[in-house]
C-alpha cells in the first residue's frame, strides 16, 4: 500500500507543478483571438510601472481603433480581474491533487494502576485513491474558466472597438453640426437684415430662424452624444486622472472595405472558435466526469486507514492498522446520484440551446451587417454624389440670377441631412461589423449600441421657398 501512496503522490506532485499562471494567460490571449495580443496580468509593482509606460506611449498620439483595444487589454481593471479569478481555478486545481492531510490522535488511559497510551496515525485512503479522478474534474472546471474569461476578453475587445467608433463618429458629427449652425446663423441674420428693410416677409424670416433655432437645439444635443460616447470609451480604457485629458481620438471614422465579409467564412469561424459553444461542451464533459465518480462512490465515500501504537506502563506494546468506513444505512447515496444526472441532463439542454441561439444569432447579425453596409455604401455612392450634384448646379443658377440666396441655402440643407445620414450609416456599418465579429467569437453583443438619429428627426430646409 505504501508503494501505490508513494507512486500516486509522485503523479499529483508532477500535476501541480505543471499548472502555470503564465501558460494559462497565453491559453486565455489565444481564444480571445489576435486583439487580446496585449493581455498582461499585473501583479506587482514593476509590472504597474510597466503597464503605465504603455498607457503614456499609447495616449502620446492620436488614439486609432487597433490602438483603442490594445490600451483596454492593458488598463481595464476588468480584464485583471478576469485574470484574477483565472488564478483561483488554478488554485483548486492545485488543492485538488493535494492529499488531506493526515490526523494524529494520542489517548492515555488509566485504569486500576495501569497506564495505556493509544497512538493513532489517520490517513483518507478513499481520497488519496480518487485524486486523479478529482484532478480531472478540476483540470476540467479550469478550462470552462479560461474559456469564460476569454469570452469576457473577446466581448471587451469589441465593446471597446464598438465604443471607439461611436466615440470618433459623435466627435465627427458635433463638428459637422457645428457648421451647420453656423451657416444657418448667417441665414437667419440675412433674413432678419432682409426683413428689417421690407425685402422679405415676416413668414419667411421665421422659417429661417425657426431652422436655425433647430439646429442650435441639434448641435447641443450632438455635443452632448460627443461627451457620453467619449466616457463610454474611457470607462472601457481604465483611464482616469491626468489621463483622460491626453486621449485624443482621430477627426474621422475609417472607409468603408472595398467587400463586405462573406457569410460562409463567418459561420466557419464561428463553429470552430465561438467560445460559449466550447464552455459549453467543457460543462457537459465535467458533469459527465463528476457522474462517473458519484456513481463510484455511492455506497462507500468515506475510508480512512490508521496506524495504531499503544503501549502501558508495565510494558505492554502492540500495533497494527485500522480500516474505517462508513455504513450506508441511511444515505445509500441515491440523491446525489439523482442530483448529479439532473445537473447533467441540464447542462446538456443548455448547450443544445446556446447551439440553436447561436446559430440565429449569427445569421441577425449578418443580415444586419450586410443592411448596414450596403446602406452606407448606396450613401456614399449615390445620395451624397447627387445632393452635391444639385447644390453645385443651384450655386449655377443663383450665379446667372435665375434663383435666389435663400433657395440655394434651402439646396445646401438638403446636402447637409444627406451628408450627416451618410455618417451615421458609416458608423452603424462599424457598429455592425463589431456586433458580426462579436458573435462568431464569443456571442451575446448587443446591437445598435450607442446614439443614431433618423434623418427624418433632423432639422430641414424650410418650405416654401
Amino acid at each position: 500500500m505504501s508503494r501505490a501512496v508513494a507512486a500516486l503522490l509522485g503523479l499529483v506532485l508532477t500535476g501541480c507543478a505543471s499548472v502555470s499562471a503564465e501558460r494559462s494567460i497565453d491559453e486565455v490571449r489565444k481564444l480571445a483571438g489576435p486583439d487580446a495580443a496585449a493581455l498582461k496580468a499585473v501583479t506587482d509593482a514593476s509590472g504597474e510601472t510597466e503597464r503605465a509606460q504603455a498607457v503614456e506611449a499609447l495616449l502620446a498620439k492620436p488614439l486609432g481603433m487597433d490602438e483603442a483595444i490594445r490600451l483596454a487589454m492593458l488598463n481595464n481593471r476588468s480584464a485583471q480581474a478576469g485574470l484574477a479569478e483565472l488564478g483561483v481555478a488554478e488554485a483548486e486545481l492545485a488543492q485538488a491533487g493535494r492529499i488531506e492531510n493526515p490526523t494524529l490522535s494520542f489517548a492515555k488511559l488509566r485504569s486500576e494502576g495501569e497506564v495505556e497510551y493509544e497512538r493513532a496515525f489517520k490517513l483518507d485512503l478513499l481520497g488519496v485513491l480518487f485524486i486523479p479522478w478529482r484532478m480531472r474534474i478540476e483540470t476540467q472546471r479550469l478550462e470552462q474558466e479560461k474559456l469564460r474569461v476569454a469570452a469576457d476578453i473577446a466581448r471587451l475587445a469589441l465593446e471597446t472597438r464598438k465604443a471607439w467608433v461611436n466615440a470618433v463618429a459623435a466627435a465627427q458629427s458635433a463638428r459637422y453640426r457645428a457648421d451647420v449652425n453656423e451657416a444657418a446663423e448667417a441665414g437667419a441674420t440675412l433674413a432678419r437684415r432682409m426683413a428689417d428693410v421690407g425685402n422679405f416677409s415676416r413668414l419667411d424670416q421665421a422659417r429661417e430662424q425657426a431652422y436655425y433655432a433647430e439646429t442650435t437645439a441639434e448641435l447641443a444635443r450632438a455635443r452632448q452624444e460627443a461627451v457620453e460616447a467619449r466616457e463610454r470609451l474611457i470607462r472601457l480604457l481604465g483611464l482616469g486622472g491626468s489621463e483622460v485629458t491626453k486621449l485624443t481620438l482621430p477627426e474621422r471614422l475609417p472607409d468603408l472595405p472595398a467587400t463586405p465579409r462573406a457569410f460562409e467564412q463567418t459561420a466557419q469561424v464561428a463553429a470552430q472558435q465561438r467560445l460559449d459553444l466550447q464552455r459549453a461542451r467543457h460543462e457537459v464533459e465535467g458533469l459527465a466526469r463528476s457522474l462517473g465518480l458519484g456513481r463510484a462512490t455511492r455506497w462507500v465515500n468515506a475510508l480512512e486507514t490508521s496506524y495504531l501504537h499503544n503501549s502501558s506502563n508495565e510494558g505492554h506494546r502492540a500495533r497494527g492498522y485500522e480500516l474505517e468506513f462508513q455504513l450506508p444505512l441511511f444515505d445509500w447515496g441515491d440523491a446525489r446520484l439523482a442530483r448529479n444526472e439532473a445537473s447533467y441532463r441540464a447542462a446538456f439542454n443548455r448547450a443544445a440551446e446556446i447551439g440553436l441561439n447561436a446559430e440565429s444569432e449569427l445569421r441577425a447579425r449578418y443580415l444586419g451587417y450586410r443592411t448596414a453596409y450596403d446602406l452606407a455604401r448606396h450613401y456614399r455612392d449615390e445620395i451624397v454624389p447627387l445632393r452635391r450634384t444639385i447644390a453645385d448646379e443651384s450655386l449655377l443658377r443663383y450665379n446667372g440670377m435665375l434663383i435666389g440666396v435663400f433657395e440655394l441655402l434651402a439646396e445646401a440643407r438638403q446636402q447637409v441631412v444627406a451628408v450627416d445620414a451618410y455618417l451615421d450609416a458609416l458608423r452603424a456599418f462599424w457598429v455592425a461589423d463589431a456586433d458580426l465579429a462579436l458573435a462568431a467569437s464569443a456571442g451575446g453583443g448587443e446591437t445598435g449600441s450607442g446614439p443614431r438619429r433618423a434623418a427624418g428627426n433632423q432639422a430641414g430646409a424650410p418650405a416654401g421657398h
